[in-house]
């Protein structure tokens, strides 16, 4: 599985190490990912989604239904 957020749709970054003498090398700059599970009332099961740490407070804000619907219509999910 790709290090995506299901939610938002985050990815790695690329950029620079920068050293004392200026010298630099690349790197990663990686999402901030958990593997949560979250319970769906409407449909009564548990779906699993790898979420940043902003996709578990849109979640939080919005509500998992809405998060879900927003998600799919911007194609960062196909299906729940």
């Amino acid at each position: 599985m790709a290090r995506i957020c299901q939610i938002t749709g985050k990815s790695a970054m690329v950029g620079n190490n920068v050293s004392h003498s200026k010298k630099r090398t690349k790197r990663r700059f990686e999402v901030n990912l958990f593997d949560k599970r979250y319970f769906l009332p409407e449909e009564k099961r548990w779906i699993t989604l790898r979420v940043s740490a902003s996709g578990i407070r849109i979640i939080n804000k919005k509500g998992l239904k809405a998060a879900l619907e927003e998600a799919q219509s911007k194609g960062f999910i196909t299906s729940y």
